[in-house]
């Protein structure tokens, strides 16, 4: 494992990864708190102000292009934030089946599935954990 390629990376790249990475910490701790606990509200929007700079971050990250700068992944940065804003105002209408389903689903597809793709070969996060 080496940190080079990251440190080399633009600065929006390692601020994407760097919030990216704190989200998935963040999830971890807020998936283990009471759920409507203060803490559990504090973190939320922690994270959820994280995924928002994750999402719009990778509109200035621009390695892989298909359609003028952007890339299908740009699509789920949009799909990130449309789910972000219909997480909040599930919580803040009481809705709490809607809220822990959109905040599931992101979890899951924009940090877990999406995360993933950052370790396939040629991609900077496979250059960082494999050195290569």
């Amino acid at each position: 494992m080496t940190l080079t390629p990251l440190a080399n990376a633009s600065l929006m790249i390692q601020i994407h990864t760097a919030l990216a990475l704190g989200a998935v910490f963040l999830t971890i701790a807020i998936f283990s708190l009471k759920k409507g606990s203060r803490y559990h509200r504090v973190m939320g929007w922690a994270w959820v102000i994280m995924m928002a700079t994750v999402a719009i971050s990778s509109f200035w990250i621009n390695t892989i292009k298909l359609v003028g700068p952007f890339s299908p992944i740009h699509l789920l940065s949009v799909f990130v934030l449309w789910n972000l804003y219909q997480a909040v105002t599930a919580a803040r209408s009481h809705r709490v089946a809607d809220h822990k389903r959109a905040m599931q689903g992101m979890a899951f597809g924009a940090l877990l599935i999406a995360g993933a793709f950052t370790f396939l070969p040629g991609r900077l996060m496979n250059a960082v954990l494999l050195g290569g």
